[in-house]
């Protein structure tokens, strides 16, 4: 009686393997036939052992993150023909030159606006500068846009006036497709030396760009790949990131505190707000968010099915320990909208202690791709500070 009201449960959760095992043993669980009690009990223990594996694995299953991701690393260095003013943070004024210079280069029928554009689906410039959302896509149906695969990583000095001869570096990451599209990029930059930047309009020349050639997980070197005397762009290497965590192998007693500084402003929205408190399941949420979408969307990765529920429950088991954070208020001008905009964020430290360890390849990804909006500008960039057991 016991055996059968066991096997009523399980069936309806089972696969039908175990439907199949139980048919086949119920004439002799009931009828008395001779067989042998140590046999019946060999075989349910067999068919318990394969439903907690079954268990174990879709747990598994709905546990686990993954993306791929491909990513390349680049240093512009540029040297100021002319006196340049800048903002102290100049990743406004670097990737505006940049969307202006480049519509200029790559835009084939200029004066139409890119939504009502016949080519937007095709176009070098709609793609990585109004990235707007593919037809036929499965996910983000209601939005307009998805995230860009550029990053514009400007100088961190607040220098803001350069004399002639000077020189200005700032980074450039880019993220699937885009990585083909160095070329636009390359041109685009050397255009707008010509043109001028920043407060009247200051020129400069585009001497060198630089590619991080990754040599192990931790290091790397900065090699040569296009200066202004040869104009030849020479072959360069890209990163190939699989990022995964599975909370399944959580220990409780592995307890670790990790520090991170937030060096750019970061604006990171949370039930449509802007999140002042920074938490720790908002900064997993946003970063896999993220990751996800530019995987999606530029690296060709199907859309995962993975059970976020379970990962972020997980996520806000992490607490902050200390937290050192201000708001840095900043503004752009869009000559688009012909108006400023208000772009400011958080900056500054904060230290998590928990179970950290499943989520830090999702972290250490975030360091190279930064976190919530603005990132072509710069914003959303962090750096880890410390990881260490407690």
């Amino acid at each position: 009686m016991v055996i059968s009201c066991l096997m009523g449960l399980l069936i309806p959760i089972f696969p039908l393997q175990f439907y199949n095992s139980y048919r086949k043993w119920k004439p002799y669980l009931y009828s008395g036939k001779g067989i042998a009690k140590e046999s019946v009990k060999e075989h349910i223990v067999y068919t318990c052992n394969t439903l907690i594996g079954c268990m174990d694995y879709a747990l598994m299953e709905i546990k686990v993150y993954m993306v791929h991701l491909n990513i390349a690393l680049f240093r512009f260095n540029l040297k100021a023909l002319e006196p340049i003013v800048l903002p102290s943070y100049k990743g406004s004024a670097i990737r505006g030159g940049f969307g202006y210079a480049f519509k200029r280069v790559s835009c084939a029928i200029k004066n139409k606006e890119c939504p009502e554009c016949l080519l937007k689906e095709k176009c070098v410039y709609s793609y990585v500068f109004e990235t707007p959302l593919p037809s036929g896509t499965s996910i983000m149906r209601k939005y307009r846009s998805v995230p860009h695969p550029f990053i514009i990583e400007p100088p961190q000095e607040r220098r803001m006036s350069y004399k002639a001869g000077d020189e200005i570096s700032f980074k450039l990451t880019l993220v699937g497709k885009a990585i083909d599209y160095l070329p636009y990029f390359i041109y685009s930059f050397h255009e707008l030396g010509g043109m001028g930047i920043g407060k009247g309009r200051g020129k400069y020349e585009l001497k060198s760009v630089e590619n991080f050639d990754v040599l192990d997980r931790q290091t790397g070197t900065w090699k040569p790949v296009y200066n202004a005397e040869t104009k030849v762009l020479k072959s360069f290497n890209s990163i190939n990131m699989n990022v995964d965590t599975d909370i399944t192998e959580q220990n409780p007693d592995d307890e670790k505190q990790l520090s991170i500084n937030f060096d750019t402003p970061t604006r990171i929205l949370f039930n449509q707000q802007l999140a002042v408190d920074l938490e720790f399941h908002i900064f997993i949420r946003q970063l896999i968010r993220r990751l996800s979408l530019l995987s999606y969307f530029h690296c060709g990765q199907e859309k995962s099915d993975t059970a976020f529920k379970q990962i972020i429950a997980k996520a806000q088991e992490v607490k902050v320990q200390k937290k050192d954070l201000r708001w840095f208020d900043w503004e752009r001008y869009s000559t688009r909208q012909n108006t400023r905009i208000k772009l400011g964020g958080f900056v500054g430290g904060i230290t998590f202690k928990g179970n950290i360890e499943p989520f830090m390849p999702i972290i250490k990804a975030g360091e190279l791709l930064h976190v919530g909006k603005g990132t072509s500008f710069g914003l959303g960039k962090y750096q880890i500070r410390a990881f260490d057991k407690i």
